[in-house]
């Protein structure tokens, strides 16, 4: 069973489907299978492509030096080590990267990076990996897409009515429960593997890159069940979306522009990066955020500008067509107005805990994507790794549960060894008297979690933030004990949940790293 169906949960289906051809591999995704965070991602994949000129060890420590001292090692190795293969494999499924006139392969270059090591596809990358897998899928017979299913919680031993030990080794997941919203019926889905790749959690934020859906189900699910958590007040935001005041999601503007040659102004027109970091434009996402950030609260502005005015206008349109049309769609031409563009949640490094095989502190529970915390970010992602990490931890994944159907000695994994399973108990059987407690309670925590613990934090806004989501997780709680469950309650409930996992992660790291900077 998969949960999600971008590039990490997709790249695991078809492994595992190819593998085990007798076996049925279900993925179940909340609306469209191609409505994911990989279908929004712009930039490219990273990755050691050109050997004479990069190696292994840069794209290490490029990637080590982002993630400022909070990296596993083991994790960064393999991923970078891994990657080239599993790019290969997704070339081999159709996916077309961007190339020279010589036929080589265009290698794009993104802030942190210190060689040309980035494969894209114009300014649609992820779209166009996710199509190829998308395809590769549709010719897998023994892969079943449901859309339109609500994951509403894992199956664990808490639901079987065991006596459950106090330790959280010791839970294992059986499935889930979901909510099939063709049908409105909750119905459970029980199978020897699970794997979990939601995806981001960037909702839980008044301006954002992610689309709807990406409202941390994955991690909540998992806190829920008792599993482990980390890192989650390590939230990226991309330095560059662009401004439009109540669009959700903001339009993404991706770092190659400033790889490129694209320049940061303020209000007054001065390119104040030099003031920050000698890389300047292409400094690290946290200190470019956080640049920018402090550009806004000097001259009291919603926005800085990013001027590409000097480019070539030809390659420019050639390169990034969709924010070339974009802008111009909204009255902006790049070659003649800068882009006003402000910071935006883009990315959540943390997540559900995972080991160098993608297996969590769940037993038959695997994660992988951006709802899993690998240890390969730290404490912030180098841009264009976060692709590449989904492809290789989906086929390690892969690789753990041929390792289990191998070494399976007994039918404990025979889905009729399940205990019983009692189905979904509702609690709550009423309609809501009035969808405006729920979406009121969602603006409310999106204001909290953006003016509170957003780029630079401190002590008072994360206590402010804490009491105010008590409050609203008490309320929410309420409803979900009296009404029907909807999709909408379960994204609150999930919201609130991920938001609390962020200010706790806030309260309890005693200095500034990365992405979490607190001015105390």
């Amino acid at each position: 069973l998969v949960i999600g169906s971008g590039i990490a949960g997709l790249t695991y289906s078809l492994k595992v489907a190819k593998q085990y051809p007798g076996k049925k591999v279900i993925v179940i995704t909340k609306t469209q299978a191609d409505e994911t965070n990989t279908k929004y991602a712009q930039g490219g994949v990273a990755g050691v492509w050109d050997e004479q000129k990069d190696s292994f060890d840069k794209h290490i420590e490029d990637t080590l030096i982002a993630g400022d001292g909070l990296c596993n090692e083991r994790a960064v190795e393999i991923v970078v080590k891994e990657g080239p293969e599993r790019i290969k494999e997704i070339i081999s499924y159709g996916a077309e990267f961007d190339k020279e006139e010589s036929g080589e392969y265009s290698l794009g270059k993104e802030g942190g990076h210190s060689e040309n090591r980035i494969l894209h596809h114009k300014d649609v990358t992820g779209k166009e990996m996710e199509r190829a897998l998308l395809h590769e899928v549709q010719q897998t017979p023994n892969i079943q897409l449901i859309n339109d299913c609500f994951v509403l919680d894992l199956i664990t031993q808490h639901h079987l009515g065991f006596l459950v030990t106090k330790s959280t080794l010791d839970i294992t997941c059986y499935g889930v429960y979901v909510l099939n919203l063709s049908t409105n019926k909750i119905e459970k889905v029980l199978s020897s593997i699970t794997l979990l790749a939601s995806g981001g959690c960037g909702q839980v934020y008044r301006t954002t890159t992610n689309p709807r859906i990406a409202t941390g189900d994955g991690v909540a699910m998992v806190y829920r069940a008792k599993g482990r958590i980390e890192n989650m007040e390590f939230i990226q935001f991309h330095p560059t979306a662009l401004f439009e005041p109540g669009i959700s999601p903001s339009f993404l503007i991706t770092e190659a522009v400033r790889g490129d040659g694209g320049i940061l102004r303020n209000k007054s027109g001065e390119a104040f990066m030099e003031k920050y970091d000698s890389r300047k434009d292409l400094a690290p996402r946290d200190i470019v955020a956080r640049a920018i950030d402090n550009e806004m609260k000097i001259s009291g502005t919603e926005h800085v500008y990013l001027d590409c005015r000097h480019m070539d206008k030809e390659k420019f349109i050639h390169h990034f067509p969709n924010i070339y049309k974009k802008c111009l769609s909204i009255g902006i031409d790049v070659t003649q107005h800068m882009i006003p563009v402000a910071p935006a949640a883009h990315y959540s490094c943390g997540g559900v805990k995972t080991d160098e095989m993608s297996r969590t502190s769940i037993k038959h529970l695997y994660a992988c994507g951006e709802c899993a915390s690998t240890g390969l970010h730290g404490a912030n992602r180098l841009a264009s790794n976060s692709l590449l990490e989904a492809m290789v931890f989906g086929h390690r994944a892969y690789l753990d549960t041929i390792r289990v159907f191998e070494e399976m000695k007994t039918d404990a994994f025979d889905i009729s060894a399940i205990p019983e399973v009692p189905d979904w108990n509702a609690k709550g059987t009423t309609e809501p008297k009035e969808m405006i407690l729920i979406t009121q309670s969602r603006k409310e925590l999106e204001q909290i979690m953006s003016d509170y613990v957003g780029i630079v934090r401190n002590d008072v806004r994360l206590q402010r933030a804490m009491k105010r989501l008590d409050l609203l997780y008490a309320e929410t709680e309420q409803l979900y004990e009296t009404t029907k469950v909807s999709p909408q309650l379960c994204e609150l409930r999930n919201l609130i949940t991920v938001g609390y996992l962020i200010v706790k992660g806030a309260e309890f790291r005693k200095e500034s790293r990365g992405l979490h900077y607190n001015t105390d």
